[in-house]
């Protein structure tokens, strides 16, 4: 068989394997992308499986070098998706968003267990960083999320205070709640940033696989997002209240700027990132310019 029906006979082979996924997973993939829809916290998640695909069409050549059937890991994978997928729906005391986040869990790893035992090894290191993309789309578990959530709020609470300090804006803290002139508000959860958190971490690590060569340098990106987030955060709790106790009250009951406004601080968001990505980039080069002087 030359090389050519070889890579059909092996797309075809991940093809079947995708699609008996699609037919074990239905019902929770279907259940994942009503969610999807209905929840602003996970509006990213079908458009992951398509970012991935696009990320292997463009490294195809590299991917697809060499190949070899894996069948011990692949089995291996595949299997363990099965199990957690019997498993989930033998466990009654798992909420909606547990019970989506487990069985996705064993969607994934069917898909990178598929993968891995068409393609081989060899190919699966080549393609990591679009497989692994690929846990995005599960819900991230209640005892990871709401945690996170609450570290985010204290976070963007503390920093607020700081900046309203900053400002010289009389006010008094209780906890969460700032009493102003004219007006009290409170951090809640919802100002926590937890979508734009998510969105800040996805875009970080697809930047650190586009621009970043290191490791170390990966990590630090991705890092970074939760500083962001919280100035982020703060920067919007600070600016709706001022306008909101020194301009008009409705800004932050029914302005578009409280409903709305992520997407403009998203972009300040973005716009710290950049700068911190442009060290990494920098910093990686004078390693490189000076491992070659030594």
């Amino acid at each position: 068989m030359n090389r050519a029906s070889s890579i059909v006979t092996r797309h075809a082979a991940f093809l079947l394997l995708c699609g008996v996924s699609l037919v074990l997973f239905y019902d929770p993939i279907v259940q994942l992308l009503r969610m999807a829809f209905r929840s602003e916290l996970y509006t990213y998640i079908p458009g992951i499986p398509f970012i991935s695909l696009c990320i292997l069409i463009l490294r195809r050549k590299s991917i697809f070098a060499e190949l070899s059937w894996e069948w011990r890991g692949g089995f291996v994978l595949i299997a363990l998706g099965i199990a957690i997928l019997f498993s989930a729906n033998r466990i009654a005391c798992l909420n909606h968003n547990d019970y989506l986040s487990m069985v996705m869990s064993g969607a994934v790893l069917w898909i990178i267990g598929g993968f891995v035992l068409v393609y081989g090894s060899r190919a699966f290191r080549e393609a990591m960083f679009p497989l692994l993309l690929l846990f995005f789309v599960i819900p991230v578990p209640k005892f990871v999320l709401d945690p996170f959530i609450k570290l985010l709020q204290i976070g963007s609470a503390h920093l607020s205070h700081l900046l309203f300090k900053l400002c010289g804006v009389p006010l008094h803290r209780d906890g969460f709640l700032f009493a102003l002139p004219g007006i009290t508000i409170e951090v809640a959860e919802q100002c926590s940033g937890i979508r734009s958190s998510v969105a800040l971490i996805i875009t970080s690590v697809l930047a650190g696989c586009l621009f970043l060569n290191k490791g170390w340098a990966r990590v630090v990106l991705v890092l970074s997002f939760f500083p962001i987030t919280v100035f982020k955060n703060a920067l919007r709790i600070v600016t709706l209240s001022l306008l909101a106790s020194y301009v008009d009250t409705r800004f932050i009951t029914g302005s578009w700027l409280h409903k709305s406004g992520g997407i403009p601080f998203f972009a300040v968001g973005l716009a710290l990132m950049a700068p911190v990505l442009w060290a990494l980039m920098k910093a990686e080069k004078r390693k490189r310019r000076k491992s070659r002087q030594d």
